[in-house]
């Protein structure tokens, strides 16, 4: 698989998928390797799919300094990958927590973005997080799923502090809980380095206002995509950016490209061809 060097020496992996133009898609968690994005529900027939495995996960090299595991230590990462593909501007995809490290990477770097695309987006660089009512807002929206009665119970320990497995109450976070959601939630359980994890968000990663004085000068199309059963801080998001559009997609959870690969390929392809 294609390795590159990010500046401070540590070698990073990307896997790279389908077919057309380059579109580096950034894996949440936070750091998580890229294995759980798969080909984004069939969005390599539109697109190369660029693949970033995080330092420290998949593929890639696990950094001699861990304090470089933080949002905003990472932009360079992004950067060193767009320069290694011999990209002038890119189009970027962020799913979940990668979010910020996208919205932190075009505050610096806006003159490289030429389409960004945010995907259930967390978005704590632009001072938004996700709040526990937040969260059980969305849980009553499966109240009558079969599997809530079960699962309801240690989603609330959950959100009180217990450290449990997200197997027990990952019904929350899709579409449907099915075989194929089981088999993905361990894909990217199993993709997790919690050391990083802990350390992405650390204190210093974040100056919401900062950040927002320099997205001002973003001139690039948003997209900012939500699923309708997920934790709402889309219309929030597109709220702060300039040339942002928001679409919620129907019936999905936090991972739209399983809950529904055609409506979501339609919709960001739909997005990255109407910048062309």
């Amino acid at each position: 698989m294609p390795i590159f060097t990010a500046p401070d020496g540590t070698e990073l992996a990307y896997h790279a998928r389908g077919e057309g133009e380059p579109l580096i898609a950034l894996p949440g968690g936070p750091m998580t390797s890229s294995a759980y994005l798969g080909d984004l529900g069939g969005l390599t027939a539109h697109r190369t799919l660029i693949l970033l495995d995080p330092r420290g996960t998949g593929a890639s090299a696990t950094p001699a300094d861990p304090a470089t595991y933080r949002c905003d230590r990472q932009v360079d990462d992004v950067e060193a990958l767009r320069g290694h593909l011999g990209l002038d501007r890119t189009d970027l995809l962020a799913h979940s927590a990668a979010g910020s490290l996208a919205l932190l990477y075009a505050a610096r770097h806006p003159e490289r973005v030429r389409r960004l695309a945010l995907i259930t987006s967390t978005p704590r660089a632009l001072g938004l997080t996700v709040t526990d009512d937040d969260r059980r807002a969305a849980a009553l929206l499966r109240a009558r799923e079969s599997w809530y009665g079960e699962a309801h119970p240690a989603y609330e320990a959950w959100l009180d502090g217990a450290d449990l497995a997200l197997s027990e109450f990952g019904g929350f976070f899709y579409g449907r809980w099915d075989d194929a959601a089981r088999t993905h939630l361990a894909v990217m359980d199993a993709g997790i380095n919690d050391e990083a994890c802990d350390l992405f968000h650390a204190d210093g990663a974040y100056d919401p206002p900062a950040t927002l004085r320099a997205l001002a000068r973003l001139t690039a199309p948003v997209l900012v995509l939500a699923g309708e059963l997920d934790p709402a801080l889309a219309e929030r998001t597109a709220a702060l950016l300039p040339h942002a559009e928001l679409a919620v997609q129907p019936g999905a959870g936090h991972y739209p490209w399983l809950d529904d690969p055609h409506w979501f390929v339609h919709r960001v392809n739909t997005f990255l061809r109407s910048a062309e």
